[in-house]
């Protein structure tokens, strides 16, 4: 990767010239930005080296990969240098009427024009000349390797531009579930040391049990086994429930016994895990309950698995951007078309556990951005007073956290509005709540962090607004916050 042709550009205005027309790889526009503020979901700097006459601009992103985005929120690595991107933009262009005018008679002097400066360039720049197929391949190659760690937001909405290409990709689950099928495959050539490494490993044990759910073999009831009893260590898990069920797919009451004792490891096994037959089923009963459990909750196709399933692996895996970029779409795609959240069968509803579900998987990536997009649209779409005031708490939680102290203290105030005017009868009892007393609580970790932020007219209002939420509070409820009151009311005075 070298940055060779762009150094040849800056320093020739002539062939920075004829890159502007007719190859549309303009230094000049530079100095104009993108058409508006972006940043990359994985963070990490972008230099802005060129532009174009639609309005596209050419990023240079840490690694020397070059990241075009189109001005209609596309966008797409195209070389793995700017010397590789301006090889392919020179040996793919085209004529700018080719298409429009096929039977123009000035189309032959036009593509002779295209050809001349083709080579002009090529040979200015020391570009050999590849065939039109290798220089296809090598943009595909290019164009694949966008996500995840390339993928383009908008720095004010925080959605993602679109990708520049159509090919296809392989599915989420693919790379996610690879390490999980090697460890299966290992475990079936009998390597004792790596069933207990695989097992001890909670990961790769996860990872094992969700390939055996996708590729069954009857020889696994053993290894499957031994997956189950490592897995009761992390208590009440899918995978748990998964392993319960792959082993009494099997139908040998020999294994009802450690059924039994895996359900009775702790009081949520005991919960999660309620309906295993007990010691003294018939291997008929241990089918049906295996069969009618992995019929409503796995089954034997990745791609039917909620995509949860795959975010969160990737995220154990350290697959970090795969799953931030999966769940950025999905969040995309729901804020484009709320429909998505509508229940079968009850078009009037909205189901909006997803994007609660979303805002904390964001939260847990460390992306507050991403957290809040999703927090503050749930937030918009509860219909009840008591869902409103507990989403919009969670907001003010998720701004504060995220500095941005001025936008905690307006939602606080819509949630005491909500209180205080509510609109149902839901919060009738909010004052005996666990949520009366996390309102409170955040409250005054907002007004710490008003006074550390050297705010203290902020500090002093949101202040008074959280001994009046605490002198509402039950006794049960306001036990649990008068120690944090009186030190930030201390911490307050430490600031007047």
């Amino acid at each position: 990767m070298t940055d060779h042709a762009l150094r040849v550009l800056r320093e020739n205005p002539h062939l920075a010239e004829l890159a502007a027309f007719p190859f549309d790889f303009d230094i000049g526009r530079a100095s104009y930005g993108h058409v508006e503020e972006v940043r990359l979901a994985s963070g990490g700097p972008l230099d802005i080296v060129a532009g174009d006459a639609s309005g596209g601009t050419y990023f240079v992103c840490a690694d020397g990969s070059v990241l075009y985005a189109d001005s209609e929120g596309s966008a797409g690595i195209i070389g793995t240098s700017v010397d590789e991107a301006l090889e392919i933009r020179i040996g793919l262009a085209e004529p700018e009427d080719e298409e429009d005018d096929e039977d123009d008679e000035d189309a032959p002097e036009q593509q002779g024009e295209l050809e001349r400066a083709r080579a002009e360039l090529r040979a200015a720049l020391g570009f050999p000349d590849r065939s039109r197929t290798e220089l296809e391949a090598m943009l595909r190659a290019a164009l694949l390797r966008t996500e995840p760690h390339f993928v383009l937001l908008n720095d004010l909405e925080h959605n993602a531009y679109q990708l520049l290409d159509t090919y296809p990709r392989p599915p989420l689950w693919e790379p996610v579930l690879a390490s999980g099928r090697a460890d299966l495959a290992l475990l079936r050539a009998g390597d004792r040391t790596a069933w207990e490494e695989v097992a001890e490993d909670a990961v790769r044990r996860r990872l094992t049990l969700r390939a055996a759910q996708f590729d069954r073999a009857e020889g696994d009831v053993e290894l499957l086994r031994h997956l189950l009893r490592y897995e009761t260590r992390s208590s009440m898990t899918d995978e748990l429930r998964l392993a319960t069920v792959l082993v009494g797919l099997r139908g040998d009451t020999g294994d009802l016994p450690l059924l039994y004792e895996v359900r009775q490891t702790d009081f949520d096994t005991a919960c999660g895990l309620s309906e295993i037959p007990e010691p003294g089923a018939s291997a008929e009963e241990l089918r049906d309950w295996a069969r009618e459990l992995d019929e409503s909750l796995f089954g034997t196709d990745p791609a039917d698995e909620p995509v949860s399933t795959w975010t969160d692996l990737a995220r154990d895996q350290g697959m970090t951007e795969l799953a931030r970029v999966t769940l950025i779409r999905e969040l995309d795609q729901i804020s484009m078309d709320q429909s998505r959240l509508r229940r079968p069968g009850a078009p009037d509803g909205l189901f909006t556990a997803p994007l609660s579900a979303l805002a904390q998987d964001f939260e847990e990536l460390g992306d507050l951005p991403q957290a809040l997009r999703a927090q503050r649209l749930y937030a918009a779409l509860q219909e009840s007073a008591w869902d409103r005031a507990s989403a919009r708490h969670t907001q003010a939680r998720l701004e504060r956290a995220a500095g941005l102290l001025p936008d905690a203290a307006r939602t606080l105030a819509a949630v005491r509005e909500a209180l205080a005017t509510p609109d149902d009868a839901s919060l009738r009892h909010w004052q005996r709540t666990n949520l009366g007393r996390f309102i409170a609580e955040e409250h005054y970790l907002l007004t710490r962090a008003l006074a550390d932020a050297g705010r203290p007219d902020d500090a002093r209002a949101v202040l008074t607004a959280a001994d009046a939420i605490l002198g509402e509070l039950s006794e049960y409820a306001a036990s649990g916050v008068r120690e944090l009151a009186e030190e930030t009311e201390a911490r307050v005075r430490a600031i007047s």
